[in-house]
């Protein structure tokens, strides 16, 4: 699975990076993470508030830190 973490190196984007390594760290997931922060690249996936949180290509959170259980319950998805 591939994850990334668009942001431009805000504060909520750290912490979306950081709890989203965690989860799946403690969950075994298999992952590459990734942090886009070029604003063109973000531009690209139709995000206009930042964090966002892109799996495998597809936008599944935008604009806010979602909860680790959150994160949890979308990495499942794959």
């Amino acid at each position: 699975m591939e994850i990334k973490i668009l942001g431009t190196g805000c504060p909520k984007c750290k912490t979306l990076e950081k709890i989203t390594r965690e989860v799946v760290e403690q969950n075994g997931f298999d992952a590459t993470i990734t942090k886009v922060e070029d604003i063109m690249d973000i531009m690209n996936y139709n995000v206009m508030s930042t964090p966002a949180l892109v799996v495998n290509e597809k936008v599944e959170i935008k604009g806010r830190i979602p909860s680790a259980e959150e994160i949890k319950q979308v990495l499942s998805k794959y």
